[in-house]
């Protein structure tokens, strides 16, 4: 099928839910994508953060394999090994004590919001609680997730919402502060805002956060589904500050391709729930939970972290190089292999023109281009990328 025809034949029968570009995507090797016509991409988004390895890794694509051959799903009411290796390679990596595995980051905010409930409900007696969630957030599309995202354009249309939620201000500690009473059950914030223009949490704001927190056992819930994995240089965002937090939820690189989330939890909130309180069909089966067990493998055997560290320092450095001398640019935010500019106009103009010139660039927000690569990449591949991104100003 020429690309032409397949994109027409998907107009006709997906809802128009997405903006997409005229390309159709083919296959992937490496830190490249290549589309039904044979032209060649550099990937800078990595499926939004998800393709942490790289497409076509050969140890990673024959642990599937074998998988499919074994047994790709049963449930959750019988043990399987896929699931157990997941989940202990989950709890050393986050420093939880127990995973719930999900089929997506947003049911990964649901659940983590229901056992937050939970934990109040035991503790008190009352279903009367309030959540505080952050300005500017994203942490999903679903009634519950969309509730503590921080963006009215995405709420509006959809509210009623879930109720007893607050917005205060990321990166304003007094504002949390004052929204807090007694019936605040959870905090819920991204370590490192993504979709809302790449903000990381300040030390003084998050480990203030996490204090009060602990002083009022307030239960802290980190959504680390974009900034987590590997993306700044540690397993999990929240480690680069000296915090631990009740809840932490999990997707995107967590399985590097295939649909699976997971919210994790220290063993004093995770007690809450009991037999009965939550659920899912296909979370957690062998088929997806093989995949996670062998990302967390190869993490560690092809020393991802490392090269977060030295390539994404090296990342930190082209880009602020690039924004002091483009007029353009008003700001440059983030670190690792999650960094973003932002541009005194709508960035849309400059994605499509980078694709042109083959170059998969994303928006986070309306000004600001991020920068989700493969946790892979190299000095020469952020080098081309530099290259290209000077053309398309």
């Amino acid at each position: 099928m020429n690309s032409t025809e397949c994109r027409t034949r998907a107009e006709n029968v997906l809802m128009h839910t997405y903006g997409r570009y005229p390309v159709v995507l083919d296959r992937g090797e490496g830190v490249y994508l290549y589309d039904t016509d044979g032209k060649k991409y550099l990937d800078f988004s990595a499926g939004i953060g998800v393709f942490a390895l790289g497409y076509k890794n050969e140890a990673y694509n024959d642990a599937l394999k074998a998988q499919i051959d074994k047994l790709l799903h049963t449930s959750n009411y019988y043990y399987n090994e896929p699931t157990l290796l997941a989940a202990e390679g989950l709890v050393k990596a986050s420093g939880m004590d127990r995973v719930f595995f999900t089929n997506s980051g947003t049911e990964a905010v649901e659940g983590a919001i229901k056992l937050a409930r939970k934990y109040y409900y035991k503790k008190t007696g009352s279903a009367d609680s309030q959540i505080i969630a952050m300005e500017h957030s994203f942490h999903g599309r679903s009634m519950g997730a969309l509730s503590v995202t921080g963006k009215k354009a995405y709420r509006e249309a959809f509210e009623p919402l879930i109720g007893g939620v607050v917005f205060a201000e990321f990166n304003d500690l007094e504002d949390v502060k004052s929204k807090i009473n007694d019936k605040t059950a959870a905090i819920i914030m991204e370590t490192l805002q993504g979709e809302g223009g790449i903000y990381p949490a300040t030390k003084e704001f998050i480990e203030g956060v996490a204090a009060i927190c602990k002083e009022k056992d307030i239960v802290l819930i980190l959504d680390e589904i974009q900034c987590g994995m590997g993306r700044t240089g540690k397993m999990f965002c929240y480690q680069n500050y000296d915090i631990q937090p009740d809840i932490i939820t999990s997707a995107k690189a967590l399985g590097c391709g295939v649909p699976v989330g997971a919210f994790a939890a220290t063993e004093k909130v995770a007690a809450a729930f009991e037999p009965g309180d939550h659920g899912t069909t296909y979370g957690g089966n062998p088929f997806v939970t093989a995949a996670v067990a062998k990302v967390f493998e190869l993490f560690e055997e092809q020393k991802v972290l490392e090269n977060v560290k030295e390539n994404g320092a090296y990342l930190y450095e082209k880009l602020e190089e690039f924004a002091k001398e483009t007029p353009s640019v008003v700001d440059h935010r983030g670190f690792g292999f999650m960094q973003g500019l932002e541009f005194d106009h709508p960035v849309k103009d400059i994605a499509a023109k980078a694709l042109e010139n083959g170059l998969i660039l994303i928006a986070a927000g309306t000004h600001t281009i991020r920068f989700l690569p493969p946790l892979v990449m190299q000095k020469e591949q952020i080098d081309e990328m530099m290259e290209i991104l000077k053309k398309c100003i």
